[in-house]
C-alpha cells in the first residue's frame, strides 16, 4: 500500500512519460556523434538517488517518472549470504541503511581489494535478514528527510519485475571479494539471465567479463569494462587503469564498452579549471567500443568553467561538436535527459520558445566582478535582455555602478589603504563598512579593485577564483554609453536604493540619476526601455512625470497582497519585482505551496519580475533537483512570471530558447514540479519544521513620505577620510572625466559584444 501511495505521490510531480518516446524520435535536429549516432543513454545511479535513498524503490520510480523514455536503471549488485543478488550501493550496507541500528553487533573486518574494512558486509546476512532492513540516504550532504520512510532493500528481480525499467545495467564491482568467500558473481549472472534481461553488466575487473563472455548474448547484454582511478590497480592483470586505458585494442577483447569517470575526458588543473579535452572518446570509437561517463552530480562542485549549471556541463560531454559519449551515469537523471532532448545542438541565434525578460541586476556577476566592463560585455553576449546598474554615489557627486554601498562587499576595500574607515553604519544596518560616500570616485577608480561577490561561501562555494579581481568600475555614464551601443540588449534596470539617507549626507541621487540619464541621451528615445527600480516608494514618486518604467521591488518574502495594496502601487510603479519565495514559499529547502501573488499583481497590470535566480544548487529548493533550469522553468511555465532577475543570464537564455517548450505536449523533465509533492513522500517525523508565515503586503508597507531635500553638507576636514581630487568636479563635467578615464575599457567591450 505506501509503494503503491509513492509512486501516485512521484507522478503528481509532471505528466506522464508515456507519449515521450514517440515524440523524441522527430526531435533530431543533427546526427550525434556517438558510436552508433543515436542519442546518449540516460543511466541512473541507483534510480533518482541525488534525492531518494539509493537503489530504493522510491528512487527507481521516480527516475521512471521523471527521466527520457528509454533510460537505463543502473543497479549496484551486492551478493547475500545465502547467494541472493541485491541492489544496493556498496559493498558494506551501514553507511546507506539502518542495519547498524537493527544488527548493532554483526559488524566484521574483511579484506576489500587488499584494504581492510569495517562494517556490516551483505555476505553476513541471509535475504531474509535484510527484511526489515530500510535504505536511508547515503550522502550526508543530502536531504535525509526521507529516510523515515520504509523502503526494503530490492533484489535485483525486484527492480526488473516491479519498475520494469526499460533498460538494466548491473554493475558487478567487487566478483573477486564475493569469490573469496565462496560466492559466486558469475553464477548469479548467468542464472538471472534465464529470467531478466540486463541490457549492460559492467566490471572493473577483467576477469569477471572475459569469464562471462560466452554465456551471454552480445545482442542482448553489453559488456562494459568500468575504469576506477588511474593509480588503482586492477586485480586480473595487476595493471593500473591508467595504464589500461591507452591500451584500448585489448579492451575491446572481451568488452564491448568502458565506463570512465568524467575526469578521463575533461581534466581539470588544481584550482579547477578545464583542460583540453582528452582523445579517449575519439579513442574509444576508432576501436569500436561505446564510452559511457559517469559521476555526474549536480549537486557536488565541478569545474569553474561551467558556473555551477550542470545542463552546460552535460553537454560538454554529449554536444561540443567533436564528440558525444553514449551515455552518462547520473544521480540526477532528469537533467541529462533535458540535456539531450531540449538543449542538445541549440545555437545562441536560436529563436526564443518562451516570453520571458531575462534582468542580469549587476551583469554577468557569477562570473565575473559585479557591475564591471567584463561582468556587462558577458551578460550582453550571454542573452540578457536588460543590464541592471545598482547606483551608488561617491563622496564628490559620481554615481556609479556597484551592488553595495558598502564598499566591503564588492570590493577590495577591507585589504585597502582605507581599511582603517570601516565602521558601524546602524541607519543601513551595515555593522562594519566603508561606504562608497567616504571616497570619491578618483580614490576608487585608481586605489580599489573590484570583487567577485561570494554569495555563497558559507557553504564553500567560490565563483571563477581566477577572475575575482578582473575588471574595471563603471560609472552610471559609463555604464548608459555601453548599453547604447550593445545592440543585443533592449534596456537598463537602474536600480535606487537609500536615497534619504544620500540626501542628509548631501547627495542627490535621484538628481543625479536623471541627470546623466538626460545627457545621455536616455530620456528622449525609445529604442532602449529605461527602468528605474527602487524598494522605495518616494524614489519612485521622483520620477512619474518620466516616461521610464518604475519598478517597485518587494524585497521581503510575502504571502499576499491586499487589493488596497495593489491600487496604491498602481500610483507609483509600472511594474513589480517579488523574491522566489513570494512565489514558490519553502521551508527547509522545501517547496511548501504556491501564492496566488503572481496572478494578483498581473490581473492588475502589473507585470512581474522574481529575483534572485543563481546557478548554485544550494540557492534552490530540494524540489528542483539541483538544477537551475528547472528551478526557472517552475517560475515560467508554474507560475508565468514575466522576467527572472539573474546573476547567470547565459543560464536563463538557454532555457528560453529550449525545443522541449515547443511541444504539444511537455516532456516530464521540463514539466512543472508540483508544490509539497516531496513532502508526500515524508513521515510526519520526518517533515521539516513549519516556519512563521509570511506577512501580508499592506497599504502602510508601500506608502512613504517624500524624500527629504538634499542637505547642505560642509566639505569634511581631514580626519582620517580620504581626501577628495585637488579640483573636485561636480555636475556633467565628473562624467565627462569619468567617461575619458574608462573610454578604452568600454570601447573594447562595446567591439566585444556588438
Amino acid at each position: 500500500m505506501w509503494k503503491m501511495r509513492c509512486v501516485l505521490c512521484l507522478l503528481l510531480f509532471c505528466c506522464s512519460a508515456a507519449f515521450v518516446s514517440a515524440q523524441r524520435s522527430g526531435n533530431v535536429t543533427s546526427k550525434w556523434l556517438t558510436l552508433s549516432g543515436d542519442a546518449p543513454k540516460v543511466i541512473a545511479r541507483g534510480g533518482f538517488s541525488g534525492l531518494l535513498p539509493d537503489s530504493s524503490y522510491n528512487a527507481y520510480a521516480l527516475a521512471q517518472a521523471i527521466s527520457l523514455a528509454d533510460w537505463v536503471a543502473w543497479c549496484d549488485v551486492q551478493l547475500t549470504k545465502d547467494g541472493v543478488g541485491i541492489c544496493f550501493p556498496d559493498i558494506k550496507l551501514d553507511n546507506a541503511s539502518d542495519i547498524d541500528v537493527l544488527f548493532k553487533n554483526r559488524h566484521s573486518n574483511y579484506s576489500v581489494n587488499g584494504v581492510t574494512q569495517t562494517g556490516w558486509f551483505s555476505i553476513d546476512f541471509n535475504f531474509k535478514d535484510l527484511a526489515l532492513v530500510s535504505l536511508k540516504q547515503g550522502v550526508y550532504s543530502r536531504a535525509p528527510n526521507f529516510d523515515g520512510t520504509p523502503q526494503q532493500i530490492l533484489t535485483v528481480q525486484d527492480v526488473a519485475t516491479q519498475l520494469k525499467p526499460p533498460g538494466l545495467w548491473l554493475n558487478i564491482q567487487h566478483d573477486s571479494f564475493y569469490s573469496q568467500h565462496n560466492l559466486s558473481m558469475r553464477r548469479f549472472v548467468i542464472s538471472l539471465s534465464r529470467s531478466v534481461i540486463a541490457n549492460y553488466i559492467s566490471s572493473p575487473e577483467v576477469n569477471f567479463l572475459r569469464n562471462i563472455a560466452s554465456r551471454l548474448n552480445p545482442r542482448v547484454t553489453k559488456r562494459v569494462f568500468r575504469f576506477l582511478g588511474e593509480d588503482d590497480i586492477e586485480p586480473s592483470t595487476n595493471q593500473t587503469y591508467g595504464s589500461l586505458v591507452k591500451n584500448l585494442t585489448f579492451i575491446k577483447t572481451f568488452a564491448s564498452g568502458i565506463l570512465v569517470p568524467k575526469h578521463y575526458i575533461w581534466r581539470t588543473d588544481s584550482s579547477l579549471y578545464l583542460q583540453p579535452h582528452t582523445s579517449i572518446v575519439l579513442d574509444a570509437h576508432k576501436e569500436g567500443l561505446e564510452i559511457y561517463a559517469a559521476d555526474f552530480l549536480n549537486d557536488v562542485p565541478s569545474a569553474y568553467n561551467y558556473s555551477y549549471d550542470p545542463v552546460a556541463e552535460h553537454l560538454s560531454y554529449i554536444d561540443n561538436g567533436e564528440f558525444s559519449v553514449d551515455g552518462v551515469l547520473s544521480d540526477f537523471p532528469m537533467t541529462p535527459s533535458a540535456s539531450i532532448d531540449c538543449f542538445a545542438h541549440l545555437g545562441k541565434n536560436d529563436k526564443p520558445q518562451a516570453k520571458l525578460q531575462i534582468i542580469s541586476p549587476e551583469g554577468a556577476s557569477g562570473d565575473y566582478p559585479g557591475c564591471t566592463n567584463l561582468a556587462y560585455t558577458k551578460a550582453a553576449s550571454d542573452g540578457a535582455d536588460v543590464l541592471g546598474c545598482p547606483v551608488q554615489m561617491t563622496k564628490d557627486g559620481i554615481p556609479f555602478c556597484l551592488g553595495s554601498i558598502n564598499l566591503i562587499d564588492r570590493t577590495d576595500a577591507a585589504q585597502s589603504e582605507f581599511s582603517n574607515m570601516a565602521i558601524p553604519v546602524p541607519e543601513l544596518q551595515i555593522k562594519s563598512g566603508i561606504l562608497t560616500t567616504n571616497l570619491s570616485w578618483t580614490d576608487i577608480i585608481q586605489k580599489l579593485k573590484p570583487a567577485i561577490y561570494y554569495r555563497w561561501l558559507d557553504y564553500r562555494l567560490l565563483r571563477n577564483p581566477k577572475a575575482r579581481s578582473n575588471g574595471t568600475f563603471m560609472s552610471l555614464a559609463d555604464f548608459l554609453t555601453f548599453a547604447k551601443n550593445a545592440t543585443s540588449v533592449s534596456g537598463v534596470m537602474i536600480s535606487i536604493e537609500n536615497a534619504a539617507y544620500l540626501a542628509k549626507q548631501g547627495l542627490g541621487v535621484t538628481g543625479a540619476v536623471m541627470d546623466t540619464l538626460s545627457k545621455a541621451g536616455f530620456n528622449n528615445q525609445t529604442v532602449k526601455k529605461v527602468m528605474i527600480q527602487s524598494s522605495e516608494s518616494s524614489v519612485l514618486e521622483e520620477f512619474k512625470k518620466s516616461n521610464y518604467e518604475l519598478v517597485y521591488m518587494v524585497d521581503n518574502d510575502i504571502r499576499d497582497i491586499e487589493n488596497s495594496t495593489l491600487l496604491e502601487m498602481k500610483t507609483f510603479a509600472k511594474s513589480v519585482v517579488i523574491t522566489k519565495d513570494s512565489v514558490f514559499p519553502s521551508d527547509s529547502s522545501f517547496l511548501i505551496g504556491q501564492t496566488n501573488i503572481v496572478p494578483k499583481l498581473q490581473s492588475a497590470n502589473l507585470p512581474v519580475y522574481v529575483q534572485l535566480f543563481n546557478n548554485e544548487f544550494v540557492s534552490q529548493p530540494w524540489d528542483f533537483f539541483s538544477d537551475s533550469s528547472a528551478e526557472l522553468n517552475n517560475f515560467v511555465l508554474g507560475a508565468g512570471v514575466d522576467g527572472v532577475i539573474t546573476e547567470y543570464p547565459g543560464t536563463a537564455a538557454r532555457y528560453r530558447r529550449n525545443r522541449c517548450l515547443q511541444y504539444k505536449e511537455l516532456p516530464p523533465y521540463m514539466s512543472p514540479v508540483k508544490p509539497r509533492s516531496l513532502l508526500e513522500l515524508m513521515t510526519p517525523q520526518s517533515l521539516p519544521p513549519a516556519e512563521a508565515p509570511r506577512p501580508v503586503l499592506t497599504e502602510n508597507d508601500v506608502t512613504e513620505p517624500p524624500l527629504p531635500p538634499v542637505a547642505k553638507v560642509n566639505p569634511a576636514s581631514d580626519n582620517g577620510t580620504a581626501k577628495a581630487p585637488a579640483s573636485a568636479p561636480s555636475g556633467q563635467s565628473s562624467v565627462v572625466a569619468s567617461i575619458l578615464m574608462s573610454s578604452v575599457a568600454i570601447l573594447l567591450a562595446i567591439i566585444l559584444v556588438s
